[in-house]
């Protein structure tokens, strides 16, 4: 038996593809509205309160992650340098896995244009 819990959040940032050919529509500095959810795993449950693990702890730590990202310019975050949405995922891996050893799944989305990645880990 295993339980997972999952926390949601979102951020709007601009990012561009340096890489692309000249003329295309990914070079250019764009922006869009990404949602992250994060998932938690564990196969028990804390004795004292019969849960995987505090919600709202879960909650405030992707938010504080998503906030570092708000209204930037991907490409200016280390490991962001070609912000993919795989890149992302990898990204809030490293934000969260320290705290949530129990990180099982992370997925960003962009939701307004049908698109998301998730990373199973």
């Amino acid at each position: 038996m295993q339980f997972e819990i999952t926390k949601a959040a979102t951020f709007d940032a601009a990012h561009h593809f340096p890489n692309e050919p000249e003329g295309s529509i990914y070079r250019r500095l764009h922006g869009h509205s990404f949602m992250v959810e994060a998932t938690v795993r564990s196969e028990t449950l804390d004795a004292d309160h019969g849960w995987v693990a505090d919600l709202g702890a879960l909650d405030r730590a992707l938010k504080a992650a998503a906030e570092e990202l708000d209204h930037g310019l991907l490409n200016d975050k280390p490991g962001l340098e070609l912000p993919s949405l795989e890149k992302l995922c990898l990204w809030f891996v490293g934000r969260l896995q320290p705290e949530w050893p129990g990180l099982c799944r992370v997925t960003v989305g962009r939701p307004t244009i049908n698109e998301r990645c998730t990373l199973t880990l």
